[in-house]
């Protein structure tokens, strides 16, 4: 099963509290031998779209999902999501992360692959949330 992720992060490539679509750019990663390899970094050209109207827009929202499933993205970490969650668990494993350093995210999630694992083989349209401090937490994205 192949498996690739986006992290959310400023243009220093640290996680910062935004939410998930509001970010910078994407780093996107892919697991190679049970470890996460950089694989791009993509700026998140769909940042301000549609935003004058409402924050949080579907169509934004869309937006981003489709770009992410075309590069086989299927899970999600940033420190913190908005309302579009409620579209994003359809498609991706979101991850809320408590770390702004890059490194230790990919340390704790190179710990925790098996859990990703586990969800994407067992809920495959309507994944779980999962909040990883100094364990993991899932939790049902309420809609």
């Amino acid at each position: 099963m192949e498996i690739k992720f986006a992290f959310a992060v400023n243009s220093d490539n640290e996680f910062k509290k935004n939410h998930f679509g509001d970010t910078e750019k994407f780093l996107i990663y892919e697991v190679e031998s049970g470890r996460l390899k950089l694989l791009s970094e993509d700026i998140n050209i769909f940042r301000n779209m549609d935003e004058t109207k409402e924050h949080g827009s579907k169509k934004k929202g869309i937006a981003i999902i489709d770009s992410l499933k075309k590069k086989g993205v299927n899970v999600l970490v940033s420190i913190q999501f908005g309302r579009n969650i409620k579209m994003i668990n359809e498609h991706f494993i979101p991850v809320i992360i408590y770390s702004e350093q890059i490194k230790e995210v990919v340390d704790t999630l190179n710990h925790q692959l098996h859990w990703i694992v586990d969800e994407l083989e067992s809920n495959p349209d309507n994944y779980k949330l999962f909040t990883i401090k100094s364990g993991v937490l899932k939790t049902v994205v309420k809609k």
